[in-house]
């Protein structure tokens, strides 16, 4: 998983502990997650609501000023 060579350490231990959870319409193909496991070996989590949890989880981090600033800085936005 390049990808999380890249990544923050606290992130990747978080990823490695925890797994990854699939949001969207995305995380509805059937297969997805067995594929995910088969290929990274990383637990994968479904969300309970892919449709909406993409909104919902925007709305926080614009509602939460220092939530929202943190997320520009991971993401390189600052």
């Amino acid at each position: 998983a390049d990808i999380l060579e890249e990544a923050p350490p606290e992130l990747t231990s978080d990823i490695l502990e925890h797994g990854i959870l699939l949001t969207g319409g995305g995380s509805n193909l059937f297969g997805l997650d067995h594929l995910i496991i088969e290929r990274i070996h990383i637990p994968v989590i479904l969300s309970e609501d892919p449709l909406t949890s993409v909104v919902r989880g925007t709305g926080k981090v614009l509602e939460d000023e220092a939530l929202l600033n943190r997320v520009k800085v991971i993401g390189g936005l600052s």
